[in-house]
């Protein structure tokens, strides 16, 4: 405790503001302090540590390796600190905010699926945000987002510690225009050879594994597309005329309805659904029935 007497977090905030803006002028300006001042903040968090948090480069500062170490516990300090504040303002307004966030490749229809319970609570306001993984998790580690949903695991790694929960699998399903293909099958992927095709691209974790497929049996169809985003590569499956090869639940509605039908499937390609969590989270009781947790105990 008379350590952390010691350590002023109100310079420690300071520091934080700078880190994030890279620049003196920018964070004082933010901050609406004198940038005299601020330096002579962020001196005294240095005297204290006992290491240097920045080095300059022109007229921007760096972050040294301290300094880094220094900015990744700022942001769970002060990620927290918002994010309970989030939490209170939520709570005196009767609401759950959970904030879910989501790879740019996942299917937009799997990701109403799951959260569907949810949009039934009036007591829940959703934030959805999508973006690349990497990103993602960052934000999850700063506490900005609840929950992350991915197409993939992530690696163990000591220092930035997560819950990862496999939410399901699904094999992946060839489809065309049913008015060209009803009734007929095709085999994944011997059967696609020469046939144009559009597919999931290079930074969707079925690529790797269709390519492998295709590679190992010296099949070689007819690329005509490439789509990161599910949602536009439901809208080629659909206009195009194309086969495409994706999970059913991304066109689940055209097969429905009779658009596309489903030519085949394979059980060597197979989508996982992830929900990836940090350790140290709020527990919100829509989270935890949404990830299959059993029910929170009511405090008292």
């Amino acid at each position: 405790m008379n350590i952390l007497r010691q350590l002023n977090f109100h310079h420690l905030f300071y520091f934080w503001r700078v880190a994030k803006e890279g620049h003196l002028t920018r964070a004082s300006e933010e901050l609406h302090i004198s940038q005299s001042a601020l330096s002579a903040q962020i001196k005294q968090l240095e005297e204290r540590l006992g290491e240097p948090l920045f080095t300059r480069e022109g007229r921007r500062l760096v972050l040294t390796n301290n300094g880094q170490m220094v900015l990744a516990y700022a942001e769970n300090i002060f990620g927290l600190g918002q994010e309970m504040l989030g939490r209170l303002q939520g709570n005196s307004l009767g609401i759950s905010k959970l904030r879910v966030g989501s790879v740019a490749t996942l299917s937009r229809n799997y990701q109403e699926n799951w959260f569907r319970p949810a949009l039934a609570n009036p007591d829940v306001v959703l934030t959805l945000e999508s973006g690349l993984l990497a990103d993602l998790l960052q934000r999850l580690l700063q506490h900005q987002l609840d929950v992350v949903l991915a197409n993939e695991a992530v690696p163990t790694n000591p220092e930035q510690p997560l819950h990862c929960r496999l939410l399901g699998s699904q094999a992946v399903s060839l489809v065309g225009p049913a008015a060209q293909w009803q009734g007929q099958r095709l085999r994944i992927p011997q059967d696609l050879h020469g046939l144009d095709l559009a597919l999931p691209g290079s930074r969707h974790a079925l690529r790797a594994q269709f390519d492998a497929l295709c590679e190992a049996t010296q099949v070689k169809p007819r690329i005509r597309a490439e789509v990161d985003d599910m949602a536009m590569l439901r809208l080629i499956a659909r206009d195009s005329g194309w086969l495409t090869l994706l999970p059913e639940v991304v066109v689940q509605d055209e097969v429905g309805n009779g658009t596309l039908v489903v030519l085949g499937q394979t059980a060597q390609l197979q989508e996982h659904f992830y929900a990836i969590t940090a350790p140290q989270r709020s527990r919100i009781e829509v989270l935890e029935q949404l990830l299959g947790y059993p029910p929170l105990k009511p405090e008292g």
